[in-house]
């Protein structure tokens, strides 16, 4: 059998591992150990399941949440020679039973597949006939309730291991506070003593942490002027309102800086010519809202700007992760203006409805679906007596029934059915009070942050976990103690 060595220099051309790799493929492929990977966004995460997957005889299920990237996932490791499927709702039903036979009889080593695709029949009794040596769940954070990104098929990981014979896991995220790791390991069935965490705490020297305190928006032009003109890299500037993307976009290019721009409710096919363009230097600067960026892959971006305050330090620190991948210095700056405290808060409100609002869509959808499917999700928003376009407790609503397998099919296409019970986890006034608490905290972590008197990346160090860090000497932070020493 060839060494984890050879196979990171045969097929990824690579002379080394870095960082705690070589120590997590000898934990799963020497200790065979189950193993929690907390991993800096861009540290290299995807190897430390990849080249296990070549060295066991078996085939390594990988579980991740982004329908999006999954493609640009195996297309990457076929150009590598390496035999990868994925399997999700964009792909026809005889593509799927074709990669699905692959995989089954091992002609496939990794097959990519999204929680939810455990809940169809013929998966999952497909994979029982399948010899699996390893399962890597991907942003393992979206296990976790308490996480940023919770989607309920993730807390169902436990029983999906139970299904394959509980095999090796190795769960992966770049964002899990103490509270959310245990839980994690909870929700994969295992006790604490049964798994290894690795972590490698903050560790992105290159990257220059600071804040700038906004009064209007004159300042933050000013600041985006200032930081465009010093760096001409490649960089992105994060918005958390499109109005206001849309906005600043064309002010920017009245004065001339050339740019892509994406978000949410841009056309599939103009979000994917955004971010090619944007990943093979066609573009170097794009406006986004935090729609962009999941497996983002560019080594080179210089410059990350938040122009209005993130909904958390968990986002946040996913976000700048992205900046300087090549080691070369880069910058992160926030831009914190009050006001987007009230924004934040408002989002916060409306992505957490309560158990009576949850109970009225749900009744609207029990009685009337054939006039929610003809008249769109207006109806939904009238019969809810709220016609507010900002008011997009109803989109929550629909997405969680969604998540918790309630619905099938999607509004927009006229093709909404319920497919299940109201889920009792929505209909707990008490669990989801708790959420809307946890979210506003969040938000304050987020305001400590800017406010900090203490090195950023230790402030960042210590609310994930990883206490002791010493002062970065690269944040704005440190270099305004110096000064005053």
């Amino acid at each position: 059998m060839e060494s984890a060595e050879q196979i990171l220099d045969k097929y990824y051309g690579y002379p080394s591992f870095k960082g705690t790799q070589k120590a997590i493929i000898s934990r799963l492929t020497g200790e065979k150990g189950h193993t929690l990977v907390l991993m800096p966004t861009g540290g290299g995460k995807s190897l430390c399941y990849q080249i296990p997957a070549l060295m066991f005889p078996g085939g390594t299920i990988v579980i991740s949440p982004l329908i999006a990237l999954m493609q640009d996932q195996v297309d990457a490791l076929k150009k590598r020679n390496i035999p990868a499927e994925f399997i999700n709702s964009t792909v026809p039903a005889d593509k799927r039973k074709e990669r699905l036979e692959r995989f089954v009889k091992g002609r496939a080593k990794l097959l990519y597949v999204t929680p939810e695709r455990f809940r169809k029949k013929e998966f999952t009794e497909a994979i029982k006939n399948a010899e699996i040596s390893l399962l890597a769940v991907d942003e393992a954070h979206c296990i976790s309730e308490w996480g940023h990104d919770f989607r309920p098929d993730y807390s169902r990981i436990d029983e999906f291991r139970k299904m394959m014979g509980n095999p090796l896991t190795i769960a992966l995220t770049a964002t899990a506070t103490p509270e959310v790791q245990k839980d994690i390991i909870a929700k994969l069935g295992l006790a604490r003593n049964e798994i290894k965490i690795f972590h490698e705490g903050i560790e992105r020297p290159n990257l220059r942490l600071e804040t700038v305190d906004i009064y209007d928006e004159k300042d933050t032009f000013n600041a985006i002027y200032a930081t465009l003109d010093k760096y001409k890299g490649p960089g992105i500037i994060y918005f958390s309102l499109i109005k206001k993307l849309e906005y600043f976009s064309e002010k920017i290019g009245d004065k001339g800086y050339m740019h892509n721009i994406y978000h949410g409710k841009l056309e599939p096919s103009r979000r994917k010519k955004a971010q090619r363009d944007f990943i093979e230097g066609r573009e170097n600067l794009i406006l986004a809202t935090n729609a962009f960026g999941m497996g983002i892959d560019k080594p080179d971006i210089r410059f990350v700007i938040h122009a209005e305050l993130p909904s958390s330090l968990e986002s946040y620190y996913q976000e700048i992760g992205r900046a300087g991948r090549d080691g070369k210095d880069s910058i992160c700056t926030l831009l914190y203006n009050q006001q987007d405290i009230y924004t934040q808060m408002e989002f916060i409100k409306w992505a957490n409805p309560g158990a009576d609002y949850y109970f009225r869509v749900y009744d609207i959808l029990k009685h009337s679906i054939e006039k929610v499917n003809a008249m769109g999700i207006d109806y939904l928003r009238e019969e809810m007596s709220f016609k507010d376009k900002n008011d997009f407790r109803v989109e929550t609503v629909l997405a969680m029934l969604d998540r918790y397998g309630a619905v099938e099919g999607d509004i927009e296409n006229k093709n909404l059915l319920l497919a299940g019970e109201l889920p009792a986890e929505l209909t707990d006034d008490k669990r989801l009070k708790e959420k809307l608490l946890n979210d506003n905290k969040k938000l304050l972590s987020m305001v400590n942050y800017f406010k900090s008197v203490t090195c950023r990346r230790v402030f960042i160090s210590d609310y994930f976990g990883f206490p002791g860090e010493k002062p970065c000497r690269n944040c704005d932070v440190c270099s305004n103690n110096e000064i005053e020493e």
